[in-house]
């Protein structure tokens, strides 16, 4: 694996940035790969079951690639910064991190990250960095179907029983909070924008609110007021339960160093 660069020399980033920026998204899939592996065996139907984890196979996946190329500028591999990193190394965004509550809490977050996702990959099919392009293009592909099945399911409860309408919109004033930091721009992402890299989180939002309200207005839910903006994940700060999630997570790779399969 070669190191990240840019296709435009004149214009191209220090390799740390997009090495950076690449590990950053990879986190946020890494994580939320892992908080839907929860589900195995504990969804509602067997089905479910098969349809979570192979969202998470597909999170799984695209996290691998990204944390491949982020780590090869500093010559570590997707295995080390999943497994060998602490707490405040990883700079996933709060809302993937948070626990899996029950079943509309996690199509809510679901669905607002699935969406984000959407829009941050399709404008990264036309990023100046290759290899950024080349894992957008497939991963578009993805997330599409994690943003239908999220919406399926959305609607499913909130248009239901009045008991899982009440639900799934507790479960929306719960989690809206935490979409806040989706579309923080700080420095590394404004050095990103500035040369073709990614784009500002900023301006995905307009889509991804316009895409977020058609599902929840077809639910008959309501966006919650924006009081509360929680954030800090991208700067190494995370929820209570995030050290327990990565002690599971991280636990045979630790006990067991170098070992193979």
């Amino acid at each position: 694996m070669t190191s990240p660069v840019s296709e435009q020399p004149g214009a191209a980033p220090a390799n740390a940035d997009v090495a950076a920026y690449a590990i950053r998204l990879g986190d946020d899939a890494l994580i939320l790969s892992h908080r839907l592996s929860e589900w195995t065996a504990h969804a509602p139907q067997i089905e479910e079951d098969l349809a979570l984890a192979n969202i998470a196979l597909d999170l799984l996946g695209q996290a691998r690639t990204l944390l491949a190329y982020g780590g090869a500028f500093s010559g570590r591999s997707e295995d080390d910064l999943a497994y060998l990193r602490e707490e405040r190394q990883f700079t996933n965004l709060q809302l993937t991190e948070i626990e899996n509550g029950d079943f509309a809490v996690t199509m809510i977050r679901q669905l607002l990250f699935s969406c984000y996702q959407h829009e941050l990959y399709r404008d990264l099919e036309s990023s100046t960095d290759a290899q950024l392009a080349a894992i957008a293009a497939k991963a578009v592909k993805e997330v599409s179907y994690h943003v239908e099945h999220a919406s399926t399911w959305v609607l499913r409860l909130g248009d239901g029983t009045e008991l899982s309408h009440d639900r799934t919109q507790a479960a929306l004033d719960a989690v809206w909070p935490y979409s806040h930091e989706l579309f923080v721009d700080d420095e590394l992402v404004r050095r990103m924008a500035d040369s073709g890299v990614g784009p500002l989180p900023s301006v995905l939002r307009p889509a991804w609110l316009g895409a977020v309200q058609d599902v929840l207005t077809e639910a008959t839910l309501v966006l919650p007021d924006d009081d509360w903006q929680p954030s800090g994940g991208r700067n190494g700060l995370h929820t209570e339960g995030f050290g327990y999630l990565l002690a599971e997570m991280q636990h045979l790779h630790r006990s067991h160093p170098g070992a193979q399969w």
